[in-house]
């Protein structure tokens, strides 16, 4: 027989191994859990910066059906004002939004923290049961909804102290749209 096939098939079951190995070694370690760690956060359910996130009035993703479908938030409209050639008007009144907003938030945020800790006391203290569970969940439910409400009320409100070309400038600016092309305006390659 000649020396390539008696090898041919050596070579192959060095490669079913090499392949197969660091799918088993992956397989044992990942056994641990996904949540391995996160038993010693204070809230369980929330990450240190879920919790700073909430009580500074951060968005944290509650404003992306607003953000990505044409209703700019005020905090990235004052970070663009030059090239959104916001007027001194319209940068006063998203100043105002965002200072109002800022304190809905924080206030509604401080009341999702405390429900997520009343929650994890809950369990932690094993002295839960269904219905208290249910009436617990139902109060994060209700401050997890407001707070939603409150972020994305107002990017319908800061949209409407904006022109349509500032609208979609500011799409273009945040990396959703393409730029425009006005006919009537020549461009350089």
């Amino acid at each position: 027989m000649p020396k390539s096939l008696v090898t041919l098939p050596a070579i192959a079951v060095q490669l079913v191994l090499a392949c197969a190995i660091p799918g088993a070694v992956a397989q044992t370690t990942s056994r641990a859990g996904a949540y391995a760690g996160q038993q010693s956060r204070a809230i369980k359910s929330l990450s240190e910066q879920d919790v700073d996130d909430l009580l500074a009035g951060r968005g944290a993703g509650f404003a992306k059906a607003a953000e990505l479908n044409g209703y700019p938030g005020p905090a990235h409209v004052l970070e663009l004002k030059e090239p959104l050639r916001l007027s001194e008007a319209q940068i006063a009144a998203t100043e105002a939004l965002t200072a109002q907003h800022r304190a809905a938030a924080q206030r509604l945020g401080a009341e999702v923290v405390a429900s997520e800790r009343s929650l994890d006391q809950a369990f932690e203290s094993h002295s839960t049961d269904e219905v208290s569970v249910r009436s617990l969940t139902a109060v994060v439910a209700r401050y997890q909804g407001e707070l939603r409400s409150e972020h994305l009320k107002t990017h319908l409100a800061q949209t409407a102290l904006l022109t349509p070309d500032q609208v979609q400038r500011y799409a273009e600016l945040r990396g959703y749209a393409s730029p425009q092309v006005d006919p009537a305006r020549p461009h350089h390659h």
